[in-house]
């Protein structure tokens, strides 16, 4: 009797382990150290590319596209849900016109750690982040490239804004087809602001482990600048293709 009530004993045991290692694996993708995104889709499914557009296979969003000097870029914000995004004021049709915000660990694909961690050494100049594959994440000199090549940044401002969607007439004439819309950001404490007034992109480089880059645009200005700002403020997110 005692040798069966040790087995029933083990037996209990071992069913336990089983559903505390189960409990384990099942958290792991939300534990705030594995990457963000779906990572493995991109690898598995092909873009497809249109006369200036592409279409994410990620989840069939399709990007119209502006080829700007040597550069191709996205002429719209992106707008792949990942952790760490989110869409103005939580409005589906913010995301719909404006692409998400996001804060940069999450648009580089990185843990959320990493907002406040160096990411040197684990990030690279040609970063895929949440972008499709084949494309990825500007450098600021990459941004500074795209400045030059419309006529520098104190004309910038005025020919890559949208002719439409700024506030108090601060509209831009839209000369190459990259339609900067003033998306606005959402701060490290969850409020939103400046929709209408400024448009912010961030940059993969980094300033120090809590800052990294990115480029502006305000409704009163003509002139594009790069800023410095903490990593847990979501700002909007432009691709680049990768060099052919």
């Amino acid at each position: 009797m005692k040798q069966k009530q040790w087995r029933a004993f083990l037996f209990l045991c071992m069913v336990a382990v089983a559903l505390i290692l189960a409990a384990c694996d099942s958290d792991s993708g939300n534990n705030g150290s594995e990457m963000v995104g779906d990572s493995s889709s991109s690898a598995e499914c092909t873009n497809t590319y249109g006369t200036n557009t592409v279409m994410d296979c990620r989840d069939g969003q399709t990007y119209r596209t502006a080829t700007i000097g040597t550069q191709t870029w996205m002429a719209e914000n992106l707008n792949y849900a990942v952790d760490s995004s989110w869409c103005y004021e939580s409005s589906a049709d913010s995301c719909a016109k404006y692409g998400r915000l996001y804060q940069w660990a999450g648009a580089m694909g990185l843990s959320v750690t990493y907002n406040s961690t160096s990411a040197t050494g684990v990030i690279s100049t040609s970063q895929q982040g949440v972008c499709p594959a084949g494309w990825h994440i500007p450098t600021d000199a990459e941004w500074v490239t795209l400045e030059n090549t419309v006529g520098g940044e104190d004309v910038a401002g005025t020919v890559l804004k949208s002719m439409s969607g700024w506030d108090e007439g601060g509209n831009g004439t839209d000369t190459y087809g990259f339609s900067a819309l003033p998306a606005g950001h959402r701060d490290g404490y969850g409020g939103f602001g400046s929709v209408g007034r400024y448009a912010r992109f961030w940059a993969v480089t980094e300033v120090d482990t809590l800052r990294a880059y990115n480029l502006y645009l305000y409704y009163d200005d003509a002139y594009m600048g790069t800023s410095s700002d903490g990593k847990l403020i979501a700002f909007s997110v432009r691709c680049l293709k990768d060099a052919e």
